[in-house]
C-alpha cells in the first residue's frame, strides 16, 4: 500500500485522470448514440456532444465536484475491499447527484444528462478498481507501522506479532532510573511518561538479535510528544498502541492525534479491554474504531443537529420563560446549573441545565448519582426541580451545547469525570464511551437505564456506537420524544 503523501497525489492524480477520461468517453459521438438508442429510459434523448469551452467546463466541473466528494478516500487509512468499494460508490453517488441539482438549479453548469449518467457509471466501475489497486495491489495492507507507548515490557511482547514493516517506536525518555533504594532521587521522565524502571539497552540496533527481542533490533525515534512529527516525516498509516494504563493525558490523547491524520489504530487483543475494538477482527492485533461514522453521516449528524436545537429553542422560549421565573421565585437562587462533563477522546466541556438542586449543595455531598436514578427520593433536589427532572425539561440549557458542537442530538450521555474516574476504578471499561460525542440521548436513556446501573448502561452505550446511523439516530429521537410527552402526561395525572 502506498503511504502518506505519495499516496494522497497518486490517489487524487488518478481520480482527475479517470473523471476526465469518462466524460471524454461519455461525450464521444459513438457512446451518444448507442447509449441514447439502446439504454431504456434514456433512448427517449437526443445525442448530444459538447465541444470547446463547454467540454473543458463539464470536465473541470465534474473533477472537481466528483473529486471533492471522495475526499475521505485520499487518507491513506487501510481498509478491507469491500469497504472500499461501498465507500467509493457512496462517495460516488454523492457526487453525481450533486451535478445533476448544479445543472438543475444553473443551466451554465448543465452536464448532458446522457454524458452524466454514462460518466457516473463508468466511474462506477474503474474508481473502485483504482482505490482497490492503490490500498491493497502495491503493498502490505498495514503498510509502515510504528509502535507508541509508555510500557516497554508491552512494546516487547507486541514487537514480535506486528506483520508489517515496523520504522520504529516511541516512547518517554528516561533521564535515568529510579533509585530502589532511594525513590527521592528519581529523575523527571519527559513526554507525560511513568516512571518503569531500568531501560538501558532498549535503543541498541542489532542484526542477530532474537525475534522474542525484536524490540532490540527497532529504532527509537523518541518520545510521545513526538506522535505527530513522525506520523508526517515517515508516512505512517499504522500505529499499534502499547500503553500500561488507557489514561485521558496520553492515551486517548494519541488516538486524537491518529483521528485527525487518518492513521489506522491497532492494539493487543491481551490490552484492549480500554478501547472499543471492530468485530470480527482476526489475530493478535486488532483494529481500533476511532471512527465509526462515514463523513457523510457527521454532516447529516451535525445539520440534524443544528436544525433540532435551533427549532426546539425557539418553540419552547415561552416554556423557558416560565421555568426560569419558578427557579427564582422558589429560593431566589440561580436559574442554570453549570457543569463539566467528559466529552470524546475524555476531554471535559461546560454544560448547563435548568438548577434542579439546592444552591450550591454538591459543595458539601459533593459530585454523586443522584438517588432518584434508582428509583428513591434525593432530599437536594427541589420542588421545582422535581417536576423538571421528571418530565426531562432541565436538560433544555444543553441543546445550547449541541449548537456549540460539544454534544449531539443522539450519543451516550456525558459523565462529570470525577463520577467517570470513579465507575472506571469500579472495574467498568467507561471510557469505550468516549469515541463518539456524548447526547443528549441515547439509547441507555429510551430503555430507563441510568447511572446507577453504569456497567449496563455502559452496554446499551457500545450498542449504539456500533448500530449507529442517521436513521437510527431518528428512531431514537422518536421513542425519547414519546417518553417525554408520556412523562408530562403521567406527572399531570398523578398530580
Amino acid at each position: 500500500m502506498l503511504t502518506g503523501w505519495r499516496y494522497r497525489v497518486v490517489g487524487a492524480g488518478g481520480v482527475v485522470a479517470l473523471v476526465a477520461a469518462a466524460v471524454l468517453v461519455a461525450n464521444h459521438p459513438v457512446s451518444q448514440s448507442v447509449f441514447t438508442t439502446y439504454v431504456p429510459v434514456f433512448n427517449r434523448l437526443e445525442p448530444e456532444v459538447v465541444s470547446g469551452g463547454a467540454l473543458a467546463l463539464a470536465i473541470l466541473l465534474s473533477i472537481g465536484v466528483i473529486g471533492g466528494s471522495l475526499l475521505p478516500l485520499y487518507k491513506p487509512r487501510p481498509q478491507r475491499i469491500l469497504d472500499t468499494v461501498f465507500l467509493t460508490h457512496k462517495r460516488l453517488l454523492v457526487g453525481g447527484f450533486a451535478l445533476a441539482t448544479l445543472g438543475y438549479y444553473n443551466w451554465t453548469y448543465r452536464i448532458p444528462r446522457a454524458t452524466l449518467t454514462m460518466a457516473v457509471a463508468l466511474l462506477f466501475v474503474v474508481l473502485p478498481l483504482w482505490f482497490v489497486w492503490i490500498r491493497h495491489g502495491t503493498g502490505r495492507e498495514d503498510g509502515r507501522t510504528l509502535i507508541v507507548g509508555d510500557d516497554i515490557e508491552q512494546i516487547r511482547r507486541i514487537a514480535p506479532d506486528v506483520d508489517a514493516s515496523v520504522i520504529g517506536y516511541l516512547c518517554p525518555t528516561v533521564v535515568s532510573s529510579v533509585p530502589k533504594d532511594d525513590p527521592a532521587e528519581a529523575v523527571a521522565v519527559a513526554d507525560g511518561g511513568g516512571t518503569v524502571g531500568d531501560w538501558q539497552g532498549i535503543e541498541r540496533v542489532g542484526s542477530d538479535a532474537d525475534q522474542r527481542d525484536r524490540i532490540e533490533t527497532i529504532n527509537r525515534l523518541g518520545g510521545l510528544s513526538r506522535l505527530e512529527d513522525v506520523i508526517v516525516d515517515c508516512n505512517i498509516d499504522t500505529v499499534v498502541l502499547a500503553f500500561s494504563e488507557a489514561d485521558r493525558a496520553e492515551f486517548f490523547g494519541a488516538l486524537e492525534v491518529l483521528h485527525e491524520h487518518g492513521v489506522n489504530a491497532k492494539v493487543h487483543r491481551s490490552y484492549a479491554d480500554s478501547v472499543l475494538i471492530s468485530e470480527g477482527g482476526a489475530g493478535d492485533l486488532v483494529n481500533v474504531d476511532i471512527e465509526p461514522w462515514d463523513p457523510l453521516d457527521h454532516v447529516w449528524k451535525r445539520a440534524f443537529d443544528v436544525l433540532f436545537a435551533v427549532s426546539t429553542l425557539t418553540v419552547l422560549v415561552p416554556m423557558i420563560a416560565v421555568i426560569s421565573a419558578a427557579i427564582k421565585l422558589e429560593d431566589g437562587g440561580s436559574v442554570l446549573y453549570r457543569q463539566e462533563r467528559t466529552a470524546v477522546f475524555g476531554e471535559s466541556f461546560p454544560v448547563y441545565k435548568f438548577r434542579s438542586m439546592i444552591e450550591n449543595v454538591e459543595d458539601e455531598t459533593g459530585a454523586k448519582i443522584s438517588e432518584e436514578d434508582a428509583g428513591d427520593v434525593d432530599p437536594r433536589v427541589t420542588r421545582v426541580g422535581r417536576f423538571l427532572r421528571q418530565t426531562h425539561l432541565d436538560e433544555i440549557p444543553q441543546l445550547w451545547s449541541i449548537l456549540a458542537g460539544d454534544m449531539s442530538v443522539v450519543g451516550p450521555r456525558p459523565e462529570r469525570p470525577e463520577l467517570d474516574t470513579r465507575i472506571q476504578r469500579e472495574g467498568i471499561d467507561w471510557s469505550k464511551r468516549w469515541f463518539v460525542k456524548p447526547g443528549l440521548t441515547g439509547l441507555a436513556q429510551i430503555n430507563d437505564v441510568t447511572g446507577h446501573e453504569p456497567g449496563k448502561k455502559l452496554r446499551y452505550d457500545l450498542d449504539y456506537v456500533r448500530r449507529q446511523s442517521f436513521w437510527f439516530d431518528m428512531q431514537i429521537v422518536l421513542r425519547q420524544i414519546w417518553k417525554v410527552l408520556s412523562d408530562l402526561v403521567r406527572y399531570g395525572s398523578d398530580e
